[in-house]
Formats: C-alpha cells, structure tokens, sequence
C-alpha cells in the first residue's frame, strides 16, 4: 500500500514538474470545455439589435455608423460573437496602426466593449463574457492646447468685424465670452436666455443633459447688441435658421489676424486659460464649461502658475517670524539670559587641568548613556 502511494506522488510530481516547464501541458491534458451555444454573427448583431437601438438616442449615431462600416464590420463582421479573442483584437490594432491614429483605433475599442456590454446585457444566446474588456487603450498624445493672449483676442475682434458675414462679429465674442461648445452657441434661442437671473440654459449638451452658463455683463451687452429677426440668436440671415458652418468667413478671419493656427474650439480653452490665470478655481472653470469629471478640467491647472506662487507667498505674510528668532513662550525661562550667565560664569572660573583617569570614567559615562559597549 505504501509503495503505491509512493508511486502516485512520484507521478503527480512529474506532472507539475511538466506543468511548470511547459504551461500548455495542463491544457493539452485537460478534458476540452463543451462548445458554447452558437452565437449570432457580429454583422448580424449589429445589423438587427444593435443599429435599431441606438438610432432611437444616440446622437452620435452617424459617427457609429461610420466606424462599423469602415473598421468593425471589415474585420470582425464574419465572426460569431463568442469567437473572438484578444488576439483577434490584438491584431486588429496592429494593423491599424500603420494606416490611422490611435484616437480611431480607440473609439473603436469603446464602441466594440459597448457592443458586447449590450449583448450581455440583452443575454443573447452564446454570449457569456465581454472579450473586449480589460483591452487597453492607446496613448493618443495628440491633444493641441492652444490659448489666446489679450494681443491675440484684439486683432481677431477687429478682423471679425470687418468680415462679410455679418453674424461672425457676435459669433466669435460670444464664444469667448462663455467658453460654450460651438454648437451650443449656434442653436441657441433667445428664450433661454433669462436676463432677470442671468443664466443662459443650454438644454442639450454634450453630456445629454441640459446645463447653465452664467450671463457676464459682457455677454449681456453683446446680446442687446444683436438684431431679434428670429427665435434663433446666431441665425444665419439668408435662412433664419442656425448656421450648418461659417468656416469660410471664420477662416478668413482668423488669417487675417496672423492666427491660422487657432481653432473656434481654442476659443473654449482660451475662455478657461482666462479665468484660471484670473485667480479663479478649476472648480469654477468646471461648472461653468460643464465638464463632468474634474479631470477635465485639469488640463488647465498648468497655467495658474502665478496664481499659486501668489498662494504660496501668502505663508509669508501669515507666518512673518517663521524665519526669524521666535516668541519666548512667558511661561518658558529665558534661554540667553541663561546662557550669558553660563558663559560669563565660566569666564570667572579658574581652569584647571583634567587628570587622565577621570577623562576614562566620563567617556565611560557617556558610553553607558548612549548604550555602547565600552
């Protein structure tokens, strides 16, 4: 009996010995899992489920469509939803690498998780985990950050009102006097604009949700200053209807003021730039640009650079004897005092010489205080 127990170690050893050594061992030996209950085609998914249900909420649903024609589909549209692999998605950012930038590739990761989360989510037959999860993104490094300077703002407002489109001389100062999206300027009406509490509702945002913006003296002045033709604030004359694009009479303008490089979405980030080098908190810039998450609004925190080092100057002002001597505490004796009549004490004492014995036992001493074997 013993000698066949000790045969069964030897031989569950051996196993983990070949285990260790080669860690596609175990799966070699290992009984195969029963094939997972077929799944539909990701084409026929998206096609179907997918498609149908976000057209009924999804602004972005045009830009949806575009990725899974020209990226999803092509390559992953013949595959049962319960084959792929990471690898397969592996493969897919390799070779998308050479041909387009990472930010592409990425929204393509998000759109396939979401596509997954939802089959999940519906539990569709075969579908039993999420493959695109835990994917990591890549580093897009593209961002421009691109803020205009007081000089700047001046040469584009004069170059604005000189434009042929009558309407650019609102649109841009209106933008930089609210640091609103584009879109969120151009669809506004006058009826969401409330004077009395100064606050401009903007009922769509980026986020879905509707946010307020508060109403600057400026930006009040600047809308008295606007001609009411139509519910539509920034309409386009011709059409009364807001503008689908005013790049053209922007463009001119902005090369006009030696500004080729400024983006209208700059105009956004110049509005945050100025309230942050202005002592005002990211807090505030968060609210008012109705950014959700702070992190957001981080991208601005490098510039308050003079303001912190006014904040940090403060402790100066606060603690103006940090530095200095200090306040004898009344209850304290007086430390110099003491030290004086120390120091004149031991001027008026005789010197006399130190025999070498007693030099040995105060270096005994102080061993024994500092706990050294002596």
């Amino acid at each position: 009996m013993r000698e066949l127990i000790k045969q069964r170690r030897a031989a569950q050893v051996k196993t983990a010995l070949a285990t260790f050594a080669n860690p596609m061992a175990e799966a070699l030996v290992a009984p195969l899992p029963e094939p997972a209950a077929s799944s539909p085609l990701l084409a026929t998914f998206v096609r179907e489920a997918y498609l149908p249900f976000i057209r009924t909420y999804k602004r972005s649903y045009s830009c949806d469509v575009s990725l899974l024609n020209n990226h999803v589909l092509p390559f992953f549209g013949g595959k049962h939803l319960h084959e792929l692999t990471k690898s397969d998605l592996v493969d897919f950012i390799n070779t998308r690498r050479a041909t387009h930038k990472p930010g592409t590739i990425n929204r393509v990761i998000i759109l396939m998780r979401y596509i997954y989360n939802l089959a999940l989510k519906w539990e569709t037959p075969g579908v039993q985990k999420n493959h695109v999860s835990g994917t990591p993104l890549l580093e897009e490094g593209n961002k421009k950050e691109r803020f205009l300077t007081s000089e700047e703002v001046d040469r584009l407002v004069y170059c604005v009102k000189i434009s042929r489109n009558p309407m650019l001389k609102y649109i841009v100062p209106g933008l930089i006097l609210t640091g609103a999206r584009k879109q969120e300027l151009l669809k506004s009406r006058w009826v969401d604009f409330d004077f009395d509490t100064k606050i401009w509702r903007i009922p769509m945002s980026k986020s879905g949700k509707a946010r307020h913006v508060p109403i600057s003296d400026s930006l009040e002045l600047l809308l008295n200053s606007i001609p009411k033709t139509c519910e539509w604030v920034f309409a386009n004359p011709k059409t009364l209807k807001p503008f689908t694009s005013f790049f053209y009479s922007w463009d001119t303008a902005r090369c006009q003021a030696g500004l080729d490089d400024v983006r209208v979405h700059d105009l956004r980030h110049s509005f945050a730039s100025f309230l942050v080098n202005n002592g005002r908190s990211l807090y505030e810039v968060q609210r008012i640009l109705g950014h959700t998450q702070i992190k957001t609004t981080q991208r601005y925190a490098h510039l308050d650079q003079s303001s912190l080092l006014s904040a940090v100057n403060e402790i100066t002002r606060a603690a103006p004897n940090v530095l200095g001597e200090g306040s004898r505490p009344q209850h304290l004796p007086d430390i110099t005092k003491a030290q004086v009549l120390r120091a004149s004490k031991a001027s008026r004492e005789p010197t006399r010489k130190v025999c070498p014995h007693e030099l040995e036992i105060i270096a005994r001493a102080e061993a024994l205080r500092a706990g050294i074997a002596f």
